[in-house]
């Protein structure tokens, strides 16, 4: 294969490393994945995170695998070891779709390779449009507000919300960027932050508790995260926080967006409670570890709840911002993602 490389990911001498993202902003760590199982600790781990970035490593890597001479029937068990790497991000199960019927070719080694750096071609692609779609929806001065990390180190491009962010501060429109931290692991203060620090885009990181009273007090005029998988009703799942920043922005008259490309739409799972939510390490809430070490706050045996996503209801989103274009909630009323 090609030797290429995104934010995150890279290829080089038939090999993919991907960049340690539980390592920043303090270190850059490239890691060496040659194999399902180092690839699918890397997604567990959130080493590889944001679904677009998910679905495409794992395509990268099956498709490297077949160059490197794995026959045909382990491609086929590797690439459904890789599909249950993690349940709600909706992307790696598409994008795996679409590696699987490149698989049945009968020249599926080349087929597998065109069909990954297709998929990353596209992602790209994808990203540029939901930066336009969404900077339109940005008006001059704004003050924005965004949920976990949603730009180049998630994606093959330049981002889904965070890409509409950077768009709109290109245009001169942006004023600041209210950077909530994101528990429970901290991906907007360790990420996003790094990010729009590189970009030059004016940012303050709060914590997520604070997100209320900064609208309470007017000083957010809209709020854009991303998706893990939006349902055929427009229900979406995204990072843990989401639905609480729904709600707030509805009672507080605030625009509210979702900005995802189409592969992050679930046509056959029929509303958000159908959405599988996966759940995490206690350890993630009980301390927090990292490159300065690990830190125990609560009590050895304390009882954790940690669902790593929520599912905010489509009667709290003002639009839907996808590569397409920005879908209202009235074409969402009518079945604008019900199955065709």
């Amino acid at each position: 294969m090609q030797t290429f490389s995104t934010t995150s990911l890279r290829v080089r001498d038939n090999q993919l490393s991907i960049l340690d993202q539980q390592a920043l902003p303090q270190e850059k760590i490239w890691h060496a994945t040659p194999s399902v199982a180092s690839l699918v600790e890397h997604i567990q781990t959130l080493r590889v995170r944001g679904a677009p970035l998910i679905g495409l490593s794992a395509s990268l890597l099956l498709a490297l695998l077949a160059e490197n001479g794995m026959p045909k029937a382990e491609l086929a068990s590797a690439l459904e070891v890789l599909r249950a790497a993690r349940p709600t991000a909706v992307n790696l199960m598409n994008n795996l779709d679409r590696m699987k019927q490149a698989l049945a070719q009968e020249n599926f080694v080349a087929a597998l390779s065109e069909e990954a750096l297709r998929l990353v071609a596209e992602d790209k692609a994808l990203c540029d449009s939901i930066a336009t779609a969404g900077s339109e929806l940005v008006s001059p001065g704004s003050r924005l507000l965004t949920h976990c990390n949603t730009g180049g180190l998630a994606t093959a491009g330049v981002g889904t919300a965070l890409g509409v962010i950077a768009r709109a501060h290109q245009q001169g429109k942006v004023a600041n960027v209210w950077v909530d931290e994101t528990r429970p692991l901290l991906q907007g203060g360790r990420l996003t932050a790094w990010e729009l620090g590189e970009l030059g885009v004016p940012y303050q990181l709060i914590c997520d508790s604070m997100a209320a009273s900064l609208m309470g007090q007017g000083k957010v005029d809209a709020i854009w995260v991303g998706a893990d998988r939006i349902a055929a009703n427009g229900d979406v799942a995204n990072k843990i926080g989401t639905y609480s920043l729904a709600v707030l922005a509805h009672h507080h008259g605030i625009p509210f967006y979702v900005a995802a490309p189409h592969t992050t739409i679930d046509r056959l799972c029929p509303n958000g409670a159908a959405i599988p939510i996966e759940q995490r390490d206690a350890r993630e809430v009980t301390g927090v570890a990292g490159s300065f070490g690990q830190v125990q706050w609560a009590p050895e045996n304390a009882s954790v709840y940690n669902p790593a996503f929520d599912v905010t209801p489509a009667a709290l989103i003002s639009g839907w911002v996808l590569d397409t274009g920005v879908v209202t909630p009235d074409q969402v009323a009518a079945g604008f993602f019900q199955p065709d």
